[in-house]
């Protein structure tokens, strides 16, 4: 966990410079109604499993690097546990460092796919960590590609996660899509 209380990476080098996946000022849509922002929790609880969603569908990259590694399936487990309101967003939050620690001495398409899992059980505690999930998954999809596929690969897979978006927060998450999609390597060019 970072000083300021977020899981995972916050800065990560780039062909741009060094690039922000969570901004500076947070966007009130992703803060709860009890801190002052406008997100309910039924939307919160959509996010999270949305997240894990896109997780969980890049997440045999990392399987098969490292099979006996449960951290980052875990932290997708405690992810929709949160979501189900089985867990503290706290347990989640742990689980989402562990799977983040799993990824530090990997590459490639297993390194981003334990990062999506990390992200996605971080929406409880942070909800725009959704896009981290989604962004993170979409690396994993291009990483894994031949390098002449990279970019197909990567737009079916961000298709594929607009197709599970549930119609309570698509337009939400489409939006954060489009603002962040600079601070997100670009993965929603989809």
């Amino acid at each position: 966990m970072r000083d300021d209380g977020h899981v995972g990476p916050s800065v990560v080098p780039s062909e741009l410079g060094r690039l922000v996946i969570l901004p500076k000022v947070r966007d009130p849509r992703f803060v709860t109604v009890r801190r002052g922002g406008t997100l309910e929790d039924d939307d919160h609880r959509l996010l999270a499993v949305w997240a894990t969603d896109c997780a969980e569908h890049v997440l045999h990259h990392f399987e098969q690097i490292r099979p006996m590694d449960d951290r980052p399936r875990r932290a997708i487990d405690l992810g929709r546990a949160w979501a189900r309101a089985e867990v503290t967003w706290a347990e989640a939050r742990t689980a989402a460092g562990h799977a983040n620690a799993a990824a530090r001495d990997l590459s490639g398409s297993a390194r981003h796919a334990a990062y999506a899992a990390g992200q996605a059980a971080a929406v409880g505690h942070v909800a725009a960590h959704e896009l981290g999930a989604a962004a993170y998954a979409i690396r994993a999809a291009r990483a894994a590609a031949a390098a002449d596929e990279a970019e197909a690969a990567g737009r079916s897979e961000c298709q594929w996660q607009r197709a599970q978006l549930p119609r309570e927060i698509r337009e939400l998450v489409l939006d954060d899509q489009r603002l962040r999609n600079a601070l997100c390597w670009f993965a929603f060019d989809c």
